[in-house]
């Protein structure tokens, strides 16, 4: 995919919605709320992608939140992210997607910035990589 793909993928304004999925109200988020989660984690604090779909949810008043839908959006997002940076937007401008992902999340292996950069933001807030 074309990182311009990426941004607009983050952007599109098509809201979120839910599903009945097992009895349980799931939230397909969208990738704006995935990218706002991503913005409100504090620099030098972690939260695991499980950690993060449970907290969208609540806030959304679903059960659960669509693991399915959260992995393509956390990619959305860290992919938007790293185009920014590449066009020079300081790292404290784009979303911290390394707060959430890290190197054993299956998403890092295939972003554009590579794991190392991911490592890297992770060990410079005291974050395991």
């Amino acid at each position: 995919m074309r990182y311009e793909d990426w941004t607009a993928k983050l952007n599109e304004p098509t809201p979120h919605s839910y599903k009945i999925r097992n009895g349980q109200q799931m939230l397909l988020p969208t990738a704006k709320m995935v990218d706002d989660f991503l913005r409100s984690v504090p620099k030098g604090k972690a939260v695991d992608v499980k950690m993060m779909k449970a907290q969208l949810a609540a806030a959304n008043g679903a059960e659960v939140t669509c693991p399915v839908t959260t992995g393509y959006h956390l990619r959305t997002v860290a992919e938007a992210a790293w185009l920014q940076h590449l066009n020079g937007a300081s790292l404290d401008a784009i979303t911290p997607f390394w707060r959430v992902l890290n190197l054993k999340t299956p998403t890092t292996k295939r972003l554009a910035c590579g794991m190392d950069f991911v490592a890297s933001q992770r060990i410079a807030e005291g974050l395991d990589a």
